[in-house]
């Protein structure tokens, strides 16, 4: 952190002066541009990065609002889940995606949680298509429409809710020695190994888009150049992975309820 952005942050911390708030909110604006572009990147043309950016706005003022500067995080990834969250949340309370999408990635997921429960793998694209009663083009088609109007990503599924019904983000449990909630501690500690565990059983070529997309921060067309595919085709590969993980989680949380 920056000498004149840690004064800031322990300005505003003691003060809570608006003026300083409007100096950390243009400080950090890059960061909203810059997270309203990867959000962006996989939705359908008519959505206006502007908008994007302008309902990121509200998450990074909430994150603003939120942060400790005396914890051990940066802010940048205390922020990141926030602005992303805000600008999920308003998209999806405009609704554009079309219900028929929705029903279908709904069909999807829960196919292929049952074929994994049977076969104890992860099922083939034409194991998932006879499942479904489709030709295994008309599952790409499929998965390249989901992947154009869905807003899933992996940080959703790295959420759990609390008893006020606030989505918690993994970077809340962090250890704070003057607040601690074992109890919530662990359901995030189960909640990040089930997520690791079903990422780790992804198809090889799922797990390497999944990896290049969030770790090392690759753009799809990237990912295409190093698998040799279609910027096309790895979105359908990071649709199926995101489907399968939320396959994955639900069936775990399923067992641990009976």
């Amino acid at each position: 952190m920056a000498e004149d952005t840690q004064q800031l942050w322990l300005q505003y911390t003691k003060t809570k002066d608006k003026a300083i708030r409007d100096r950390l909110i243009l400080t950090y604006a890059p960061l909203v541009k810059y997270v309203a572009g990867r959000v962006g990147s996989g939705l359908p043309a008519h959505v206006d990065e502007e908008d994007l950016v302008s309902y990121g706005l509200l998450g990074l003022m909430g994150a603003i609002d939120r942060f400790d500067p005396s914890r051990d995080i940066k802010f940048e990834t205390f922020a990141i889940a926030r602005i992303k969250g805000a600008i999920i949340d308003e998209l999806r309370s405009l609704d554009w995606v079309p219900r028929s999408v929705r029903s279908r990635a709904r069909d999807i997921e829960r196919a292929m949680a049952d074929l994994e429960r049977v076969l104890h793998r992860a099922p083939t694209d034409a194991e998932l298509a006879e499942k479904l009663g489709l030709k295994e083009e008309e599952l790409d088609d499929a998965l390249t429409d989901i992947s154009r109007s869905s807003i899933a990503a992996l940080d959703e599924l790295w959420t759990i809710s609390g008893s006020s019904g606030d989505q918690v983000s993994l970077i809340d449990t962090i250890e704070d020695t003057t607040g601690p909630d074992p109890q919530g501690a662990l359901a995030q500690t189960e909640l990040r190994d089930a997520l690791g565990d079903a990422i780790a059983r992804l198809p090889e070529r799922e797990k390497l888009v999944v990896t290049l997309y969030y770790y090392e921060e690759l753009t799809l067309r990237e990912i295409g150049d190093v698998l040799g595919v279609t910027e096309s085709r790895v979105s359908q590969l990071h649709t199926k992975a995101i489907l399968r993980l939320k396959a994955r989680l639900a069936g775990g949380a399923r067992a641990m309820s009976t």
